[in-house]
């Protein structure tokens, strides 16, 4: 993988991070403040993603449509688990588990449905970063407060959702302009979520009181995390950008423990410096 590649995905893994991290902060209802900032991030992408419809350079073709109302119902399922873990369980255990269950699905998906063929240094590097990310997660089943067993379950199962949607992102931008499938993926998104945000419209402005700060955030840093990891998946294979993509648990797992004062430190620094020698041996 080019140091260059690497550089997006890292960029992108610390703008996930940050976006997570403060989706924590939530306090409003899940499915609203889900499909505030899916709308509020198309609302920010139109402009550039419409670029490539406009010049030329991508055409709008049922292909396209049909592509990311696919990728729109992967991520709106993605959205509402991802965030309902957060609202239940601690950041620790949610994030960490997610984003080392995604790159373990996503590469053996990628290897048996994809056909790809990584070299055999950067599967040992993919797997060191998965390691990594189990030194950091620790023992998910120790420690005090909510059964941390439900938090894993959850983490699970987001990570079956970031291996759907990474996979088909990785087929659909082989052909289409990123910023462009992004922008249709969000804004399909956010018309898939708005009726059951509408069956909850008097909870709307309260949540939009309370949030605004979160809402706008990850309607940021999502969009940016996410149209990095689509440009890298350009000219990297999948099974490779899945696992480094996951560095951000590093990132996150700090911010857990800074922020809400989870976990071990001492084995957090361990897993983050077994996370970077496995993005050493992808670098190879």
């Amino acid at each position: 993988m080019r140091p260059g590649t690497i550089s997006i995905v890292l960029v992108a893994a610390a703008a996930h991070a940050v976006w997570n991290t403060v989706s924590k902060y939530k306090r409003g209802d899940t499915a609203v403040f889900v499909w505030a900032y899916t709308c509020a991030a198309t609302l920010l992408c139109v402009p550039i993603g419409a670029v490539p419809l406009i010049t030329g350079a991508q055409h709008a073709t049922w292909r396209l449509g049909a592509t990311c109302l696919v990728s729109a119902g992967l991520h709106a399922v993605y959205s509402l688990t991802l965030q309902t873990g957060y609202d239940r369980y601690e950041l620790g255990v949610v994030y960490p588990v997610a984003r080392g269950t995604g790159p373990v699905l996503t590469m053996c998906f990628a290897i048996l449905l994809l056909g790809e063929r990584p070299t055999a240094v950067a599967v040992l590097g993919a797997a060191v970063v998965v390691a990594g990310v189990a030194v950091v997660t620790g023992n998910p089943f120790r420690g005090g407060g909510a059964d941390p067993r439900g938090g894993v379950l959850w983490g699970a199962a987001t990570g079956a959702t970031i291996a759907a949607y990474t996979l088909w992102d990785g087929y659909a931008v082989a052909s289409i302009a990123p910023v462009t499938y992004f922008t249709g993926t969000f804004l399909l998104q956010s018309l898939v979520l708005t009726p059951r945000a509408l069956r909850r419209r008097e909870r709307i402005p309260a949540a939009l009181r309370t949030d605004t700060g979160p809402i706008l955030t990850v309607a940021v840093f999502s969009p940016l995390a996410y149209i990095l990891v689509l440009t890298a998946m350009r000219t990297a294979p999948v099974a490779l950008v899945a696992p480094l993509r996951e560095s951000s648990i590093v990132l996150g797992s700090f911010l857990a423990w800074r922020l809400f004062h989870e976990g071990d430190l001492a084995r957090r620094v361990l897993g983050a410096a077994i996370v970077l020698a496995g993005i050493a041996a992808l670098s190879l």
